[in-house]
């Protein structure tokens, strides 16, 4: 048998609001990630990618469902549990890049520190973070200093400081120009390459795409296409 899925999803269900106002965001949504994978998650606004990213980061829960995620049951798992989750295991990586202006670049890095109980040398796994997004001379500088790619970096760097097991990303590149945006995805496919980091992409940009080893297309809540029909469907503008 192959190795134990680091995600796994069996007939997620998710609504907001009640009565007359209920909508429903996904609708009986089934797969797994396995280890090491680099996944591409498209589809049209609306259709229920962002909930399902935040569901398996623990941001979120379903009403329905089973959600297993590196061996935990998260449904069945405390606020306390996932909160500790969401610090070690995972990295979240946003279009907005959630950068605080008034403190430094390091500062930025380092701030999950503040919600963990570990305090072994924090300014160095900080720094060393900067160095994987290659802006080891960026520490001192404030986010208002930097550009929009340079800023994505930092939280890319951030994502990282707890040397996550799994890379959560909604649309990291919808805020940077067509340049800045590639060395960003080229960055977080060598992170998949060569440090086996697991990445989960909610995109529409098209590159993201044709990097990711699967890509699996949404549409109203549900999953509809995988990897080469999705691809193909994703191949018109982004």
């Amino acid at each position: 048998m192959g190795e134990t899925p680091v995600v796994r999803l069996r007939d997620v269900t998710k609504s907001y609001g009640e009565g007359a106002a209920k909508t429903q965001v996904l609708r009986g949504v089934s797969f797994d990630i396995d280890k090491g994978e680099l996944i591409a998650l498209v589809g049209q606004s609306g259709s229920g990618k962002s909930t399902l990213l935040n569901i398996i980061g623990g941001l979120d829960r379903p009403d329905a469902g089973e959600v297993e995620v590196l061996g935990v049951d998260t449904l069945k798992a405390s606020d306390s549990k996932l909160a500790n989750m969401r610090n070690q295991k995972f990295g979240f990586v946003f279009q907005a890049f959630n950068l605080l202006d008034h403190l430094s670049v390091l500062e930025n890095v380092t701030l999950p520190s503040a919600f963990s109980r570990t305090t072994k040398d924090i300014n160095g796994r900080g720094r060393e973070a900067l160095r994987r997004v290659g802006l080891s001379d960026f520490a001192k500088r404030r986010p208002g200093e930097l550009s929009g790619g340079q800023k994505q970096r930092v939280a890319i760097a951030r994502a990282l400081f707890g040397s996550p097991e799994i890379l959560l990303c909604d649309e990291p590149t919808g805020n940077l120009d067509s340049e800045t945006g590639k060395e960003v995805i080229d960055f977080f496919r060598e992170l998949n390459a060569k440090d086996g980091v697991t990445l989960l992409i909610v995109t529409h940009e098209r590159r993201i795409s044709s990097v990711a080893q699967r890509v699996i297309a949404m549409r109203d809540g549900m999953l509809v296409e995988t990897t080469d029909e999705a691809l193909a469907a994703h191949a018109g503008p982004s």
